[in-house]
């Protein structure tokens, strides 16, 4: 049995997942995500590690593998491509999807991949934040609203406030501007899901083929975002074709971790590593 680790480096975030392989069978043993909060990079890799390292309770690990902005972990084997890792962890949670759509606290990205979780084509968002977890985050702030309310009040909305700008900056204004005119927090953000979601599905439907799209990422656990992201690809899909359809799990924030780890396993079983990567230290 071959015990890996991958450790998906986020901006927000870092997702760390344990799991172990054997004859091509994989299990998850433990997880751990930890928020950065202006913390040390290090700091929460380390916690989050930790965290995955003790609910798995293993002794030692074979391979660790990073993902995203992980390059510097200076107890990693190796590094995997983002991409790479979300298609594999996507592939793992649904063998169906053959689109990812990753969206995260500062882009999001649609990917099409084949059985076996390679990348075919992919298409990125702009700069611009106003798509992000992280400017949806600080409007939440803004109008006083928990991170984890966001998805419920968009789904209680009844009359949609339309966000027409795609500039962050141009979009907080507006919402400013909403909040003086006394328009209820879920119309508004029931407004900024239906407005990030019309670019998502336009992103989707760039790369999209045949098979599920699974969503990954941090914002995939956003009911409202995921409800205003399937009538606006219902929207947009000719009659001819048959409707895109959304998948998601409660581990979709681990996708990548997930990804990384599988690769990680795959790479120590087919090429080889001397040693442990990590082992855990005796105690008194």
């Amino acid at each position: 049995m071959t015990v890996a680790c991958g450790i998906d480096v986020g901006s927000s975030a870092v997702k760390t997942v344990v799991v172990s392989e054997s004859d091509g069978a994989i299990t998850i043993l433990g997880r751990g995500l930890c928020r950065v909060r202006r913390r040390s990079l290090q700091q929460v890799v380390e916690e989050s590690f930790g965290e995955a390292t003790a609910a798995a309770g293993v002794d030692g690990i074979d391979y660790v593998a990073t993902t995203g902005e992980g390059e510097e972990v200076p107890f990693a084997t190796g590094h995997f491509y983002g991409m790479t890792a979300h298609a594999r962890g996507a592939l793992y949670l649904d063998p169906d999807c053959r689109v990812v759509l990753d969206v995260g606290a500062l882009h999001a990205r649609a990917f099409a991949i084949d059985e076996r979780g390679r990348v075919l084509r992919s298409k990125m968002t702009s700069q611009c934040a106003s798509g992000s977890g992280q400017f949806l985050e600080s409007i939440a702030r803004y109008l006083g609203v928990a991170q984890a309310e966001i998805g419920a009040l968009s789904l209680a909305s009844t009359s949609p406030e339309t966000v027409s700008s795609i500039c962050a900056v141009l979009a907080e204004t507006d919402v400013i501007n909403m909040v003086s005119r006394g328009i209820a927090a879920p119309d508004i953000l029931r407004g900024l899901h239906e407005s990030m979601a019309g670019r998502l599905a336009r992103l989707v439907q760039t790369v999209a083929g045949e098979g599920a799209v699974f969503v990954s990422g941090g914002l995939s656990a956003d009911d409202g975002l995921m409800d205003a992201l399937s009538c606006a690809l219902e929207k947009g899909a000719p009659e001819a074709r048959r409707p895109i359809r959304i998948t998601r799990d409660p581990l979709s924030v681990h996708a990548g971790a997930i990804g990384a780890a599988i690769w990680g396993a795959f790479r120590y079983v087919r090429l080889g590593t001397r040693g442990v990567a990590w082992r855990k230290k005796a105690t008194a």
